[in-house]
């Protein structure tokens, strides 16, 4: 089976939504979502979009914010596109549809900027607890007003399609490749589809599920990572993964989300003998950059030994409370939490990856007519260590530049033209006694990521969980090669590549920088390591590739 559209769509986060409403104006656009149409990174996001909105703000503020939580890594002409283009983007959500929160000011109503760590200024534009279910909400009511776009649920990417496909592979020499669309599962009928698209665009999310503890739903296994790097385009900086510091700790919650805001409302982290530890490793307190926060966390729980810290918010006032958390006060109740009166008992959790497949300013990605935004892009953004709320920001505004660049290029002939590709073979039996066995890979790849990979690292451990790693990556490509596709598989095959991708990049990394901290090399080496680090596939085979030097000018 074949479908034809101009542009694809894999994923329906916000920046996939977005996009979305900004391509339909120019052609017919198709969207693929592996699960429900609302179940996204973005719908877990609870802190806000940060954008320069306050008269006491400035972008210069914003930038340098961005660029100190970056350490370093950040590229200036990227983060000074976000920041500049912010505001703008805001405004369209609102025209989207949005419902910030407002606040009265001078007996006007004007939206309510919250404030979360490594932020100077009051910058986050929110709405209550739950602003990324709130906006893709609204995205996806505005969607339903255009004919232009159709949303295929329950469809699952298995690769990209390019000249690897073809009967006559490319030369070695042969660059760039080129992408025509993807083999997409559909899940409800169990057959392979064709996706052929003008423009293809990644805008899968993270890889939360990588590892144990995570604040990211169960379908953010790394798959556009894992594509893109198959396909032969270039990733970087997989080494920094952010880690939210505070997740509520219990047996039943799965990691629920304590935003951020909570901690910028004035929650202070304390330990179970209530002692306020958080000016003991940075100025800033708890409004320090969240890689800070998270290992000053891990250092009291292996003083300690306990399993848990907690958020105390029980100083401010209770209505108030209720106001701003609605959604975190009564989740927190179903675990019999109230977290006006109680602390809430919290632990680190895997959150956001700050590295991805490479791009340009207007989200083209090293493979001709395949772009990424997004969680699953690296823009050179957030460098190191993103700065807080920066990531619904950089969702949108990348999604406009994506917009903007297909727009100059529609009316260009695709070069080459797409030509026949050949049909998915769909060959092979499902042997249900290997899966099970296989099936278990995937709680043991989570262990050890989150033992060996996690806040604190060390070469031993990296070699460690590198060593059993490559021996399951390669147990599960024999299992994907003989076998009939299913989610699962697929899924699995994505989440076990860019493991093994994350330990490489974290081996190669000698040095501590944000997010990636080494006991090895605990001092960061500018010298050296002030570059990203940049990987991609030829003949099966990883590749490092030094290219980009950082210049904050």
């Amino acid at each position: 089976m074949v479908i034809k559209t101009d542009f694809l769509i894999i994923g329906s986060g916000i920046a996939g939504l977005s996009l979305a409403l900004k391509a339909a104006a120019l052609g017919t656009v198709a969207i693929i979502t592996k699960k429900e149409q609302a179940e996204s990174n973005t719908n877990y996001a609870q802190g806000g979009v940060a954008a320069v909105i306050s008269p006491d703000d400035s972008f210069a503020f914003h930038i340098e914010d961005t660029l100190k939580a970056g350490a370093g890594l950040c590229h200036r002409d990227a983060v000074e596109l976000l920041v500049h283009d912010g505001p703008e983007r805001v405004r369209e959500l609102i025209e989207w549809g949005v419902e910030f929160t407002y606040r009265q000011d001078s007996k006007k109503n004007v939206l309510d900027l919250g404030r979360e760590g490594g932020h100077s200024h009051n910058r986050i534009v929110h709405a209550r607890d739950l602003t990324g279910r709130i906006v893709e909400q609204s995205l996806l009511q505005a969607i339903k007003q255009q004919r232009n776009i159709r949303i295929f649920e329950q469809h699952v990417a298995i690769d990209l399609i390019t000249e690897h496909h073809l009967d006559q592979k490319p030369a070695d020499n042969y660059v760039p490749l080129h992408c025509w669309g993807a083999y997409v599962f559909d899940e409800p009928q169990g057959i392979i589809v064709q996706f052929l698209a003008r423009a293809t665009v990644l805008a899968t999310g993270g890889c939360g599920q990588i590892y144990l503890h995570t604040t990211n739903p169960q379908i953010a296994t790394g798959d556009g990572i894992a594509m893109a790097y198959r396909a032969g385009a270039k990733i970087a900086n997989l080494e920094f993964m952010q880690f939210h510091p505070t997740t509520l700790y219990h047996p039943r919650a799965n990691s629920f989300l304590i935003s951020e805001a909570v901690r910028g409302f004035g929650g202070i982290l304390k330990t179970q003998a209530g002692i306020p530890f958080m000016k003991k490793y940075h100025p800033m307190g708890e409004l320090a950059p969240r890689d800070i926060v998270a290992r000053a966390i891990d250092a009291e729980l292996k003083k300690s030994g306990n399993d848990c810290v907690y958020l105390d918010i029980t100083h401010k006032n209770s209505e108030e409370i209720k106001t701003h958390f609605p959604h975190i006060y009564e989740n927190c109740l179903n675990y019999n939490i109230d977290i006006t009166s109680q602390p809430i008992p919290v632990v680190p959790a895997a959150h956001y990856m700050c590295g991805g497949v490479i791009t340009d300013l207007h989200g083209k990605t090293t493979i001709h007519n395949l772009y990424a935004c997004g969680e699953v892009s690296c823009t050179g953004v957030h460098g190191a260590n993103r700065l807080a709320s920066n990531s619904l920001l950089e969702a949108v505004v990348f999604a406009y530049q994506v917009s903007d660049e297909i727009a100059r290029q529609i009316n260009k002939p695709i070069e080459p033209l797409i030509p026949s590709i050949p049909q998915w073979n769909d060959e092979g039996t499902f042997n249900h006694e290997e899966w099970i066995l296989l099936s278990h890979d995937k709680e043991e790849v989570q262990r050890l990521m989150w033992d060996y990979v996690g806040i604190v690292r060390s070469n031993l451990r990296l070699k460690r969980a590198l060593r059993r790693i490559n021996l399951i990556s390669r147990e599960i490509e024999n299992f994907y090669k003989k076998t009939t596709v299913t989610s699962a598989i697929i899924e699995l095959r994505n989440l076990v590549l860019v493991a093994k991708l994350i330990v490489n990049c974290a081996l190669y990394r000698k040095e501590s920088r944000g997010l990636h901290f080494t006991t090895d090399y605990p001092e960061a080496n500018d010298a050296q390591w002030r570059k990203d680090t940049v990987i991609f596939q030829k003949k099966g085979k990883l590749i490092f590739l030094n290219e980009t030097a950082i210049d904050e000018k």
